[in-house]
């Protein structure tokens, strides 16, 4: 079998060709094989398969420049960074730049999802940084040989600048240029010359958001805007407790409420369908509907008293070198805690929706969704058709954290058009998600760490339980243990082994924003701060002891600590705390400022350093930072989903509460000046603040705060000295 498709070094550019006026550069990754949710690794092993053309990049003749974007745009700005790729290596006008969401197809695929076209991981521009760029340059190359043939002049003599070929006083603007530029060859990727870091005009420098306009005024079309002629709302009444099954259902009241067309059982409930949603929600209130089954005595307080229980038992090795017995028992002494981390719920601002609309051909569907390949195998297996005949219209997403990657409400809302025998919207309430969604699992990290004179350690010993992210494969799956088994703290340690315990239960889970590590970096950086007090060190200097080799994290963490102020005696009534974790390719710190009043804990400040490899958008590697901490912050201060009798007991913000305006912290967001090829921005932001929160908290009062959400015990008081 073949090494994995390296796209860096594969001619990818298919074809140039003159659509409605315009230049079309296309470029594609292999044909997908079939992939099912858990597959992705087998496929990232599998043998290319043969190239398929499918544009990236059109230019018109009135000089507009079309980016299409393979990825979804769900708030974290790759509608703007990904354009400015194509636009720093075609010489665009950035006023002429436009950009759609790619339909679903195989050449949108990504090596890194195996082929599969998504936007999870943070992938987005780790995995275009080269691909969008030779499309750009592949383009601008056309372009100039184009206007070369045109002025009689070799191609080196001249040069590009804002959308134009120019030469000794003269400029041909490319909408000039299209229809001889589509008649030539297009350039092999090998042969194309991309610019020096140093002439670059767009990356690292950043431009306006391309969509933000559109968004301040409500232009913006997100899913839940869909309106088609004949479409209908659908609301649906799913099951009250997990693994409950429909035995009956009294639709008469249903029926009787003004605007109620339909009332109809699919797999996951019964539907009702309505002119409008309040209608379909007043006639889904008036049910009367029969459920049996599911289990009434599952938990979270068991299930988290088992996770405990399990995180102390041997079990599945997920990593193992040199002998932990011996290392603990040569210990001058050892630290050992147990860190608990609750259920926690996505909560994107728009709540779950999708549009479909059956027809001759096929059927259409609107949906912001996260993962466009599986949306169309999703609708084609339920509809009975090819996936070519799922189209895929990509709206705009408001948020995802992972939620929008699971295809259950697709599925819901194919199963309801294709009943209904009309186009309908099926629409999901904050209540709906919240109580009958997908979940991060709740986890318990179990440490024991033995240390020599010098407060090193010579032995770690971690338990992990959790549910997996992936309940059908069997042993430790990667994401239940990612941050822990590539942590220099694990790796510096002469003995080390983590065990992984994934038992299955009726709580349906999913990857949720930064995935393992919004668990792993809770109790590695916890657990390093207790280290660093054991040993009478100072935090930040014993950090950096035991980050000898890991040169980026050192790089954030003293970055973080010298704008922080880091050593400075806090005011009084003022705690520090500090933690760095490395996720997604990137490298973040954060070090905050704390205090406690009337037992609450307030978060006043914010510093927060970050390498992410290039920054191609600055700017919004900024506000990804300041998303993700209050993203984190929400979290740590109140998040928890909290199961009795086999039910979600929270529904809506007012009892999952998010980080509220007056909680707000100030924020700092330094960006480490790299070379490096990007990391991600979306999600590595977020594991690092909970535990530097409770850092600090341990500071001010002394309290050792091992479970989220963070809690004061009633007698935690700031310490005098602090």
């Amino acid at each position: 079998m073949k090494a994995p498709l390296d796209v860096s070094r594969r001619r990818f550019l298919a074809a140039g060709a003159v659509l409605g006026g315009g230049l079309v550069i296309g470029f594609s990754v292999p044909s997908m094989r079939r992939l099912a949710d858990g597959a992705v690794d087998d496929a990232m092993a599998a043998e290319p398969a043969p190239w398929t053309p499918n544009a990236f990049l059109r230019i018109g003749a009135d000089d507009s420049v079309t980016v299409l974007l393979a990825h979804s745009e769900m708030g974290q700005g790759v509608w703007t960074s990904l354009a400015l790729l194509i636009a720093e290596e075609l010489d665009a006008d950035w006023t002429r730049i436009r950009v759609e969401h790619a339909p679903a197809a195989p050449a949108y695929g990504i090596a890194m999802l195996g082929g599969m076209q998504g936007t999870v991981g943070s992938r987005s521009v780790r995995s275009e940084f080269l691909r969008y760029r030779q499309a750009g340059a592949a383009a601008r190359a056309m372009l100039v040989q184009a206007a070369a043939a045109r002025w009689q002049v070799p191609v080196d003599v001249l040069r590009t600048d804002s959308g134009a070929v120019v030469h000794d006083g003269r400029r041909l603007r490319y909408g000039e240029l299209v229809h001889e530029a589509a008649a030539l060859p297009v350039p092999a990727a090998e042969a194309l010359r991309l610019k020096n870091a140093g002439d670059w005009k767009w990356i690292g420098k950043g431009a306006r958001r391309l969509d933000a306009a559109d968004k301040i005024t409500g232009r913006a079309r997100f899913g839940i805007d869909v309106k088609l002629d004949g479409l209908l709302t659908a609301v649906v009444a799913r099951a009250p407790m997990f693994g409950a099954k429909l035995v009956s259902f009294d639709d008469s009241a249903a029926r009787a409420v003004p605007g109620v067309r339909q009332v109809l059982a699919v797999p996951s409930g019964v539907a009702v369908l309505a002119d409008h949603y309040w209608a379909a929600k007043r006639g889904r209130d008036a049910l009367k509907v029969e459920w049996q089954g599911g289990d009434k005595a599952l938990g979270s307080a068991a299930l988290m008293a088992d996770f405990a229980r399990l995180a102390r038992e041997p079990g599945p090795i997920a990593l193992e070198a040199g002998d932990v017995d011996a290392g603990m028992a040569q210990a001058r002494r050892t630290v050992e805690a147990e860190y608990r981390l609750p259920y926690l719920a996505h909560t994107p601002m728009e709540p779950l929706n999708c549009t479909v609309r059956f027809g001759p051909d096929g059927c259409d569907v609107w949906v912001g969704t996260q993962m466009q390949t599986l949306a169309q195998r999703t609708v084609a297996q339920i509809a009975g058709v090819e996936p070519a005949q799922v189209r895929i219209h990509t709206t705009f997403l408001g948020g995802g954290f992972g939620r929008r990657a699971v295809q259950d409400f697709i599925a819901e809302a194919t199963h309801v058009a294709r009943a209904a025998g009309a186009p309908v919207k099926t629409v999901w309430s904050r209540e709906d998600d919240v109580r009958g969604g997908y979940y991060r699992s709740g986890f318990v990290h179990r440490i024991r760490v033995g240390l020599d004179r010098d407060g090193r350690p010579l032995a770690w010993r971690h338990g992990i339980a959790g549910q997996s992210n992936h309940p059908e494969r069997e042993g430790v799956h990667p994401t239940s243990v990612e941050g822990v088994v590539d942590s220099p703290y694990v790796l510096g340690a002469a003995a080390h082994r983590v065990v992984a315990h994934s038992p299955r239960t009726a709580v349906p889970v999913w990857y949720w924003r930064s995935v393992g590590h919004s668990h792993a970096a809770f109790a590695m950086e916890s657990m390093v701060d207790e280290l660093a007090h054991a040993s009478g060190q100072d935090p930040v200097a014993y950090r950096l002891r035991l980050l000898k080799d890991a040169p980026r994290h050192r790089r954030v963490l003293e970055l973080a600590a010298q704008r922080f102020g880091w050593g400075r005696r806090p005011q009084p009534g003022r705690g520090h705390g500090i933690a760095v974790h490395a996720c997604f390719g990137s490298v973040a710190a954060q070090a905050v400022e704390v205090s406690v009043r009337d037992g609450a804990i307030r978060v006043h400040r914010v510093v927060c350093a970050i390498d992410c490899g290039v920054a191609v958008n600055p700017d919004n590697v900024r506000a990804q930072m300041e998303s993700a901490i209050v993203y984190g912050l929400s979290a740590a201060l109140h998040g928890r989903v909290t199961i009795v009798d086999g039910a979600v007991r929270e529904s809506n913000f007012h009892d999952y509460p998010a980080l509220r305006m007056a909680e707000m912290p100030v924020i700092e967001v330094h960006i480490v000046d790299s070379a490096e090829s990007p990391g991600g921005a979306g999600e590595p932001g977020t594991p690092p603040i909970a535990p530097a929160v409770a850092n600090a908290v341990f500071q001010l009062t002394g309290a050792r705060l091992r479970e989220l959400p963070l809690t004061l015990p009633p007698r935690a008081r700031t310490r005098p000295n602090a």
